[in-house]
């Protein structure tokens, strides 16, 4: 990766997809060898148009793009804006704003501030990985949030049942990784799943 001095360089260098992925490919494998997340094996295919790789692991056979297990991976955001994101936030010294970041990438306000959260975290952690279980076990535990349906007035309770299909309380989700000092809570949008 050439030395990126200003804004317009990293704008200009990311603006090449290829670019893109061989800069996050060496932040997640620096000895250079991409690994399958789904079986370990480090044999793959290149497939140049979809710009994946292709396990050979002949029980496995799955495709993975560069994104697949770090803090791009559940956004639908190109590398090209993440990456410019990560360049601004590094080459700040006083911290910057997600509206300024929303205003450099071109994207929104609330994108910026997804964006500047999860680059923030994995700045502090020193790992571009989410939350997987290579450093140590992940404690998993669900919850039910919510007030108690019976000391809920009948009217306000059938239209709560109405608004979230059905459930008097709203199931969520926590992961915790004492490892990467990493925690995530998610609302589950179907149980039955």
């Amino acid at each position: 990766m050439e030395d990126l001095k200003s804004l317009t360089a990293a704008i200009r260098f990311f603006a090449d997809p290829m670019n893109c992925v061989n800069t996050v490919a060496m932040m997640r494998w620096p000895d250079g060898k991409p690994v399958c997340p789904m079986c370990g094996c480090a044999e793959f295919y290149w497939l140049a148009k979809q710009m994946r790789w292709k396990c050979r692991n002949g029980r496995c056979s799955k495709q993975h793009s560069v994104k697949v297990g770090t803090i791009f991976e559940e956004s639908a955001l190109a590398l090209d804006k993440w990456l410019v994101a990560v360049w601004l936030i590094a080459n700040r010294k006083n911290g910057i704003s997600s509206y300024e970041i929303a205003r450099n990438v071109g994207v929104t306000q609330k994108s910026a501030w997804f964006m500047l959260h999860r680059i923030r975290k994995a700045l502090a952690n020193s790992s571009w990985s989410k939350l997987d279980g290579d450093c140590g076990p992940v404690e998993v535990d669900e919850t039910f949030v919510g007030p108690d349906p019976r000391k809920v007035h009948s009217d306000r309770r059938q239209a709560r049942y109405r608004a979230i299909g059905g459930r008097p309380k709203t199931p969520v989700m926590g992961m915790l990784d004492r490892d990467l000092r990493m925690v995530r809570a998610k609302v589950v949008p179907n149980v039955k799943r």
